[in-house]
């Protein structure tokens, strides 16, 4: 089974979360609906603008941590690289 590394954010520039799932619409679903208690829920956290596929989770997990590692530029130049617009790309992981 793959994983997906992914950035959640409450609006362009503003508070990140990196994070790692097997199953990134259902895991990006669990934070827009609030579904689970943490960090994502209490900032609002609800706009996915960066996923990144991987073919085992042992390599997400690897890469999620790495990506922790950076400072908060490196992660928006990584956002901006991927999605200039900043754009919330949940509907397009469902098509």
């Amino acid at each position: 089974m793959g994983g997906w590394v992914y950035i959640m954010t409450n609006k362009p520039n503003g508070t990140l979360y990196v994070g790692v799932t097997s199953s990134l619409p259902h895991r990006i679903w669990q934070h827009r609906t609030g579904a689970i208690p943490g960090f994502t829920k209490r900032h609002g956290l609800k706009m996915l603008v960066f996923a990144e596929p991987h073919e085992t989770i042992q390599g997400a997990i690897r890469r999620e941590k790495v990506i922790k590692g950076w400072s908060r530029a490196w992660k928006i130049r990584l956002i901006i690289k991927e999605n200039p617009k900043w754009v919330d790309l949940y509907d397009l992981i469902l098509a």
